[in-house]
């Protein structure tokens, strides 16, 4: 690798201690004020009384940050921006998340969302979904606390493993003591953090390059501008059909189950709220991704003619956007500390908020129900509360260990949203079973599960895999990228093969969630289906309000019509009755 370590300078570190202990501050201000975190209420649903727009902002930030800043624009500048095609999946499954999903979550008011289940199938099935959650927030956790590490190694020189750390520990500490109104306080200020960042990068480039037209123009020239990919064909990494179909059940495992997004949901007054919440959502996080996947050609309008991983300048494509910012802004005091600043902090927000969530459900779908069974009465919320905090302390140090495996499940974005994927699209469906039929039992249901999350993974990790279609890079011009080191021009490797692989390990990955999604209900419903024939069906005494609202009211006028015949043949025996005994 070519000798090149960038390095912080003093104000650098000053600027990134400021904005770390503006973050941290406002956890602490919400720690000692209000009910101080004294009960479950205030620590995981912020005592219901948040406004729309922090919940709105948390929305996006929770599962958006530093993995959008590094994966999205790497994406762009490796692939071309045929990616933004998915923003429209978030904007098409937003109304299917607020007025089918949310409202059932609403009526239920529990801070597990997987209580729902139990509620609708047993209990054997809320654990399964729990223990899947537990896995899911796990890993992408873990993705989380990776993705800084790579740019402080790319900025600072610091090794991955002091970075993982480092990272991980304040994100531990930060999130143990912190409730839910300090996590979607802070997330608004991150936010604004990473808007900072990537903007800067923009505007950096306009100025370099004279204009947007001209950053437009080199990408065009790069062959990344290509947006009206329609192929239909599942092996299609990205293509309206793979990025509107997979990331639109990408977003809804996100956005309409995740006991994360649930949990924020229920932090406002209403259903109205939350809906307007997750409305303002899109437009926020749709900001976000445009503005970071332009940043992406920004980065290539300045190496598309020495791309420096193929240079070993750096050893990922997730190392340019840091690697651009400290090449670029490097000499203006304290702006490349800013830039970090935003990857650490936002990181810092879903970190901390998944750790809220993994807290809550473990007290709820296991530490609850466990330590009822043994002691014979429930736990005291002085005790639970307590206890809440340590087990989001126990997890923080779990996902430190699942960091350090991150560096092998391949570029940032696409592991983040393989695991969403593999995992999020079988727990969609089974919530989707449950509450769009009322065939679906446990028996079946656990049995789609099995299969779809079989699959997925499956798709998701069978090898061998065909090489990505990377865009051409060339080398060519890294003497005048490079000045100040020493590049040998290696001829580039084509990655294109003939090689014949089997057909389901070369389906784009955004279909992973897909195939694990269909496979789900499917499966369900059928062996649903059959266990019904075989045992009978146990439908007659379903609860209406744990079914979609359309399902919602068929079921409450099906009731209705079986309660008015029960009364009137109780009235028509009554009058039998009667003019019996006035007949004898």
């Amino acid at each position: 690798m070519a000798e090149y370590h960038p390095l912080f300078g003093v104000w650098d570190y000053v600027v990134l201690v400021i904005v770390l202990l503006i973050s941290s501050s406002i956890g602490v201000y919400y720690r000692f004020t209000g009910g101080k975190q004294k009960t479950m209420q205030e620590y995981l649903l912020a005592d219901k009384n948040m406004s729309i727009t922090p919940v709105a902002f948390s929305l996006m930030a929770s599962f958006m940050s530093a993995i959008t800043l590094l994966g999205v624009s790497s994406e762009n500048y490796t692939f071309g921006i045929q990616f933004i095609v998915i923003n429209l999946a978030y904007g098409i499954f937003t109304p299917v998340a607020a007025y089918l999903y949310l409202p059932v979550f609403f009526k239920l008011q529990a801070t597990s969302a997987y209580e729902y289940l139990e509620k609708r199938f047993g209990k054997a099935s809320r654990l399964a979904a729990s223990l899947s959650y537990t896995l899911q927030m796990t890993l992408y956790m873990g993705i989380v606390l990776y993705a800084p590490a790579l740019a402080l190694e790319a900025l600072t020189g610091i090794s991955k493993v002091a970075a993982i750390l480092s990272v991980g520990l304040v994100c531990t500490f930060y999130s143990t003591i912190g409730g839910m109104k300090a996590v979607l306080m802070t997330d608004v200020f991150q936010s604004i953090l990473m808007f900072a960042a990537v903007f800067s990068i923009i505007i950096f480039a306009a100025i370099e390059k004279g204009s947007l037209a001209e950053i437009w123009r080199i990408a065009e020239r790069g062959n990344r501008t290509e947006l009206l990919n329609f192929n239909p064909d599942p092996t299609e990494r990205h293509s309206w059909f793979s990025l509107i179909i997979g990331g639109g059940i990408t977003f809804l495992s996100l956005y309409a189950v995740n006991q994360t997004q649930v949990q924020r949901y229920l932090t406002v007054k209403d259903l109205k709220a939350a809906q307007k919440a997750l409305w303002l959502n899109w437009p926020i996080l749709t900001c976000l991704s445009l503005s970071t996947s332009f940043s992406g050609l920004a980065i290539y309008s300045k190496y598309y003619n020495c791309d420096p991983v193929s240079a070993k300048v750096i050893n990922s494509v997730d190392q340019l956007m840091p690697l651009y910012v400290m090449d670029t802004m490097g000499d203006i005091p304290g702006l490349s500390g800013l830039f970090v600043a935003g990857i650490f902090s936002a990181s810092l927000s879903t970190v901390s908020a998944a750790l809220n969530s993994l807290a809550a459900v473990t007290v709820e779908d296991y530490y609850k129900p466990l330590y009822k069974y043994i002691a014979k009465k429930p736990l005291s919320e002085k005790r639970v509360s307590v206890q809440t905090k340590l087990i989001a302390l126990f997890f923080g140090f779990v996902c430190l260990a699942i960091a350090f495996l991150a560096q092998f499940l391949g570029g940032v974005l696409q592991a983040s949203l393989t695991i969403f994927g593999v995992i999020g699209g079988p727990l969609l469906a089974l919530f989707t079973l449950g509450m769009f039929t009322t065939t679906a039992n446990e028996k079946g249901a656990l049995v789609g599960l099995v299969s779809g999350i079989s699959l997925a993974l499956w798709m998701a990790f069978g090898n061998p895999k065909p090489p990505l279609p990377t865009l051409p890079v060339t080398t060519e011009g890294c003497s005048d990228v490079f000045s100040n080191i020493s590049i040998t021009n290696e001829p580039l490797v084509n990655n294109s093969d003939n090689k014949e692989y089997f057909w389901l390990y070369k389906v784009s990955y955004l279909y992973n969630g897909v195939f694990g999604l269909v496979t789900t209900l499917v499966v369900g419903y059928l062996m649903s289906f059959i266990f019904n024939r075989i045992y009978g069906r146990e439908d007659q005494h379903l609860d209406p309000n744990l079914f979609i609202p359309p399902l919602q009211r068929r079921l409450q006028k099906r009731e209705l019509s079986l309660n008015m015949k029960q009364w009137s043949d109780s009235e028509e025996d009554l009058r039998s009755k009667n003019v019996l005994k006035r007949k004898y």
